[in-house]
């Protein structure tokens, strides 16, 4: 027996010792209130913050009584369910999203073959300096005008115009990510021999998965946003397009309700995609696998 031991026992009153009984995680959970359980869900606290954005914007048209200039937001959830069951914003939704997963895809493959020739010769990291440098501030939206002289009125402009709002943020966010791969893990690579895209795929890919599913995320808002911007222009000089033709043709018609259910639908797919496919892919790989918290 320890001098712990001797000096715990000599020292431990049997009438103040007390046993407590085990607590279960359940009764933990029992105990609180409903509220407390259900606000510790995320999903709970972002509809309270969208149903009171909501009430916000019902209240401000109510006040504002001019459904032209602010059609509240029960005149929108009308305009809404009407676009849909018509199947025009569906129609025009499949528009967009066509045209935007090609520029996507297009611009996620340039970016990644930019940046997988600049971790390899120097000469390829001095090219991608210097495009970044002085493509990455133009405006894309600023290239239409070029892209409809070069393209014509066809889907090829929206393209050019979207790859070129994606490849620049896409290859410096993925260049930067293979960048922070730890020296331990390069010399590993290259004592198995690893060499240009066997090295990019079996060593800087896994290690940067962070950072890439980083700059997927920014070069599909990049280009969501950009696309819509476009097709307003472009709808305007071929008179058909997507979302963003509908939502300007609806407000040369003075249609503002349709206006803000076009608005509405856009916002939709944006949130349906960043909670859908980009959480759901982060959570079953980097979180999964501890790379970020």
């Amino acid at each position: 027996m320890t001098l712990h031991t001797l000096s715990v026992d000599r020292f431990q009153r049997a009438d103040r010792v007390h046993e407590l009984p085990p607590v279960e995680a359940s009764e933990l959970a029992v105990s609180r209130p409903l509220w407390q359980r259900a606000w510790d869900l995320g999903v709970v606290r972002k509809l309270t913050i969208l149903l009171a954005l909501v009430g916000l914007w019902e209240l401000a048209a109510r006040y504002q009584a001019n459904p032209l200039l602010l059609p509240g937001a029960s005149d929108t959830a009308t305009a809404l369910w009407q676009g849909l069951a018509s199947g025009t914003l569906i129609q025009r939704s499949a528009v967009s999203l066509s045209v935007l997963l090609k520029g996507y895809a297009l611009g996620t493959v340039l970016a990644l073959a930019l940046t997988t020739l600049a971790v390899s010769t120097r000469l390829g990291r001095d090219l991608l300096s210097s495009l970044t440098s002085m493509f990455s501030p133009l405006p894309a939206i600023a290239l239409l005008p070029l892209a409809l002289l070069w393209f014509g009125l066809g889907e090829a402009s929206l393209v050019f115009v979207l790859v070129h709002s994606v490849l620049w943020a896409m290859a410096v966010n993925i260049h930067q990510g293979f960048q922070g791969v730890s020296e331990t893990l390069r010399m590993a690579g290259r004592n198995y021999g690893l060499r240009g895209l066997r090295y990019v795929a079996h060593i800087l890919i896994p290690a940067a998965l962070p950072a890439l599913l980083a700059g997927l995320r920014i070069g599909w808002a990049f280009a969501w946003r950009t696309l819509i911007a476009a097709e307003l222009v472009f709808g305007a000089s071929s008179g058909e397009g997507g979302l963003g033709w509908y939502i300007f043709q609806n407000r040369n018609e003075l249609y503002t309700d349709n206006v803000f259910a076009g608005l509405v639908v856009v916002i939709l797919i944006g949130l349906l995609v960043e909670n859908l496919i980009f959480n759901t892919l982060e959570r079953i790989t980097v979180k999964r696998w501890g790379m970020v918290r």
